[in-house]
């Protein structure tokens, strides 16, 4: 995934679209994400995939003491390092399916928080990852994490059936409990995604012996909706899971 997301044609693409441009602001799930987080003032913290920096840079306004930011896109450490410097902030790059670098990240901790955001869908060692938290975490520490929704990634297309009129007649759901990679289309890419069920999700962080605090499917907000119409139609389907799990004192 980070070789597409290097590649010009693409990373122009993704920079067009509102979270890339707008930040959080343009994250219609932010507000149920922030809601779920700790505050993150005098923590160390761990961004796994951290894309431009919009959330290390929103730990470094709420006076976290440290944040690694991790991500396998050059573009996108380049951008994030341009926008999104903070002096308490280092980004390095790191690719979460190198299973070396995964096993490397306790070394670099202990963390109080380690957020992933909208990056946990593309790996194949989804235990592995959760293990490795566990380790890297301080007692009393949060993991917290979105991803695509399962109901999101099972049929593997990820778009909405039409009728002879263009018109939206539901969202098909198919394969649920066969989990394992599936490909679907992104700015016109064909790309690699894992499903897994939630069960799965959630069932793989207390084996690792997290507790689940926070499991949440967001809703647009009413305001977020009025502004863009074409919000409503994520209604009628959830395209994304939020989880916080803590890590017992």
């Amino acid at each position: 995934m980070s070789a597409l997301y290097d590649d010009p044609a693409f990373f122009s693409a993704y920079a067009a679209m509102p979270r890339s441009r707008l930040g959080l602001a343009g994250a219609p799930e932010w507000h149920a994400l922030h809601a779920l987080l700790p505050e993150a003032r005098g923590l160390d913290v761990l961004d796994l995939g951290c894309g431009y920096g919009w959330h290390a840079a929103h730990f470094a306004r709420e006076g976290a003491r440290r944040v690694l930011a991790l991500d396998a896109s050059k573009r996108m450490l380049e951008r994030a390092r341009t926008e999104n410097a903070d002096p308490r902030i280092e980004y390095e790059p790191c690719d979460l399916n190198d299973p070396e670098a995964v096993k490397a990240l306790p070394g670099r901790g202990p963390f109080d928080l380690v957020l992933a955001s909208l990056v946990i869908h593309y790996l194949d060692d989804y235990p592995g990852l959760v293990r490795v938290v566990h380790n890297t975490l301080r007692p009393g520490g949060t993991f917290a994490f979105n991803v695509e929704h399962p109901v999101f990634t099972a049929q593997g297309s990820q778009d909405w059936i039409y009728g002879p009129g263009g018109e939206i007649e539901y969202f098909p759901v198919d394969r649920y409990a066969f989990e394992g990679p599936r490909e679907t289309n992104f700015l016109g890419n064909r790309v690699r995604k894992v499903h897994r069920t939630l069960g799965t999700y959630l069932q793989t962080l207390l084996d690792a012996g997290f507790v689940l605090r926070n499991v949440v499917e967001p809703k647009p907000l009413p305001e977020a909706v009025a502004a863009d119409p074409r919000l409503a139609d994520e209604l009628r389907r959830p395209m994304m899971l939020l989880v916080r799990a803590d890590k017992p004192a």
